[in-house]
């Protein structure tokens, strides 16, 4: 029983789990711009406050070597960065179908929105960064009126306006009523719809993240939820109930395997042009 006993270690002091390493808010920052800075296409990055970290989340584009860069760009801050892999590419979702289009590719519809009596619609940069008109249809034989404002990368909306009178413009997602805008909160149940894959709801699980989709669109403070979305969901809304929050900007997965989509908040947009939802 004796040799037994010698077997199982005194809980002393020295034996005790070491305590993690706390990063402070400024070394985050510049574990941030670091990762910017090795400009990795198909990478992701914010900071998660349960493990007081920069999540940096790469696709299957990034290689070894570009994991490497963004170690090595980090430098005396490396250990504050914990890298994770996702399946598929990180995309930004636009491509042909039916919803809004312009030119040879489609988007979704955000939110409609109106300044006195004037009245918009929201989609995400990526889609009006090219400016022109918006139809209904493939054939783009009815009008929805021309952008009205476009801000992409860095951002990703943009603002359409309504000039076609024959065109109604709800202030409704589907049957759900939009009565205002709010913020996101990770942990938050919310729900997106497109016109590629219709209604999907996920769950919130970063905020200010930053993609890097790769030829320079680096687009930053965005919200990373588990919702899935495909190419033509661009520009879609994300909301929880009544209240607005975001536009479909990117992600990677598809929704028959799930994914990591990332929405624009939609109140920079809406404090960016001056309009509200209805």
């Amino acid at each position: 029983m004796a040799a037994a006993g010698a077997l199982i270690a005194p809980a002393t002091a020295s034996a005790e789990a070491p305590t993690p390493h706390t990063w402070s808010a400024s070394a985050l920052d510049t574990a941030s711009d670091a990762v910017r800075s090795a400009d990795v296409a198909g990478t992701a990055w914010h900071v998660d406050k349960e493990s007081g970290k920069l999540v940096v989340t790469a696709d299957s584009r990034v290689s070894g070597a570009g994991l490497a860069r963004i170690r090595r760009a980090a430098g005396e801050v490396a250990g504050a960065v914990e890298i994770e892999r996702v399946e598929g590419t990180y995309r930004k979702y636009l491509s042909g179908g039916d919803a809004i289009y312009a030119g040879q590719y489609r988007c979704s519809l955000g939110f409609n929105v109106r300044k006195g009596g004037t009245y918009y619609f929201l989609t995400a940069g990526h889609c009006t960064e090219g400016g022109g008109n918006w139809y209904t249809d493939a054939g783009h034989s009815t009008l929805i009126g021309p952008t009205a404002g476009s801000s992409f990368p860095g951002n990703d909306y943009g603002l359409v306006r309504y000039s076609n009178s024959g065109v109604s413009h709800p202030g409704t997602v589907g049957s759900v009523d939009i009565t205002g805008a709010g913020d996101a909160r990770v942990g938050q149940r919310v729900t997106r719809r497109g016109s590629t894959t219709g209604t999907h709801s996920g769950q919130v699980t970063g905020l200010n993240a930053t993609v890097n989709y790769g030829g320079g669109d680096i687009v930053s403070g965005l919200i990373r939820t588990t919702v899935c979305a495909e190419p033509g969901d661009s520009g879609g809304p994300l909301y929880a109930g009544g209240t607005a929050l975001g536009l479909t900007s990117g992600g990677s997965g598809d929704c028959s395997s799930g994914g990591t989509t990332f929405f624009q908040p939609v109140r920079e947009a809406l404090n960016a042009y001056g309009v509200s939802v209805y």
